[in-house]
């Protein structure tokens, strides 16, 4: 019972309360808007390319730099969380990034570009993990792997509709520059939505944290075995799916296929395949565990990468389908069992697992754009394989009983 004059703390929701759907459908919102407005530039490489006189590589930077940023921010961003709350420091952080990424569609010349790029990474940083330890917050832990998996959905839908949007406004328009507005736009209507769907949290006090407590939250953390190897799932996850979609355009746009630019942008509708993939993965590693799930998201992303180096339009579109089903099915697996391992200080948990995933996506993109810049497309494959196996390598020893202590 609690003690005369405090509030008993209220239970954690399960599929089917009242309260799940509102949280499933105001993270869903706030994953579109995160990953619309964080790879907005991916389908504008070439345009990018071409405006500047620079080489794929460089081009790449203008999403690496964003990314890195993220990553940077992460924890910081999660002790404001702890400090202010998990919904106020969301909140604000989209509404920064929409008005940088309004700013970067009109600066001159690529060097501020990617400074508002960085700057609008730099404010994203305050939703991933954040979200992350929301939904850790006020989801029963049997319903956790669902609820992740309906958040990364959302980073599905933003990630192939972002795209798309960004794709056949540039192409209308001619201009790289209103693209980039015009998907900067659609994400603040997107947030608008979260404002008012998303309730406050209920299982969660705002409470200081020291720089002190915060560092040896993160030290606690990085000394869990079984963490680190989720954060290392994360960081390779990111670093393959980045670089394949980074130069997977230019490999269309090219001979042997010569596709016109808005048809290319269309390969982004494959992200859907992660909406359905990412609820179901989610909750058979509930079942499960996390291991052979992981081993089966490694398999598979494989595969398709090898698919990839065809000359067939249709193979390798279906082999990037299922290095799209690989990648998502590893994110929600990973960071859900972040969230469950770490039972205390959830928020810098996921803090440094995003760090790791977007430190992947930077330094995978750019990597990418090295190997492809040497050998072209197959030295591109071959790196995401190398990333492959590495990951499979990385979850063999996560079996049952190494998970039964929580860090």
């Amino acid at each position: 019972m609690s003690s005369p004059g405090v509030a008993a703390r209220p239970a954690a929701l399960r599929r089917g309360d009242p309260g799940f759907r509102p949280i499933a459908v105001g993270l869903f919102c706030a994953g579109f808007t995160t990953f619309a407005m964080l790879y907005a530039t991916q389908p504008l490489l070439p345009a990018l390319v071409g405006a500047y006189d620079i080489t794929p590589g460089t081009a790449s930077l203008s999403i690496s730099v964003t990314t890195a940023a993220l990553a940077v921010g992460v924890i910081p961003a999660s002790a404001l969380s702890e400090r202010w709350g998990r919904r106020p420091v969301m909140v604000g952080s989209l509404a920064a990034a929409v008005v940088f990424g309004l700013t970067a569609a009109v600066v001159p010349g690529f060097a501020l570009l990617l400074v508002f790029r960085g700057l609008e990474g730099l404010a994203l940083a305050g939703l991933p993990a954040v979200g992350m330890a929301y939904l850790a917050d006020e989801i029963d832990g049997e319903h956790l792997g669902g609820a992740m998996g309906l958040y990364i959905a959302g980073n599905s839908v933003g990630g192939f509709g972002g795209r798309i949007i960004v794709s056949a406004i540039a192409d209308l328009t001619g201009s790289w520059r209103w693209a980039l507005g015009g998907i900067a736009l659609v994400s603040g209507a997107f947030l608008v939505a979260f404002v008012l769907v998303l309730p406050a949290s209920r299982r969660f006090r705002p409470r200081p944290v020291g720089v002190g407590e915060l560092l040896g939250a993160a030290r606690a953390h990085l000394r869990d075995p079984v963490l680190r190897r989720f954060y290392a799932v994360g960081l390779l996850a990111m670093g393959v799916f980045v670089c394949a979609y980074n130069y997977v355009t230019f490999l269309l746009l090219g001979p042997p296929f010569r596709l016109p630019a808005l048809v290319v942008g269309f390969v982004f509708v494959l992200y859907a395949v992660g909406t359905a993939t990412s609820t179901r993965a989610g909750r058979l590693a509930d079942r499960l565990g996390p291991r052979p799930v992981l081993l089966g998201a490694a398999g598979v992303g494989a595969l398709g990468a090898a698919a990839m180096l065809t000359t067939w339009l249709g193979v390798v579109i279906v082999g990037l389908a299922l290095l799209t089903v690989g990648f998502f099915a590893a994110h929600t697996v990973a960071s859900a069992w972040v969230g469950r391992r770490a039972v205390h200080g959830r928020a810098v948990a996921s803090g440094l697992y995003l760090g790791a995933f977007y430190v992947g996506s930077s330094v995978g993109g750019t990597l990418g754009g090295v190997a492809y810049g040497a050998a072209g497309w197959p030295a591109t494959i071959g790196f995401v394989l190398v990333l492959l196996a590495l990951l499979a390598a990385v979850v063999w020893p996560l079996r049952a009983d190494r998970l039964a202590s929580p860090a």
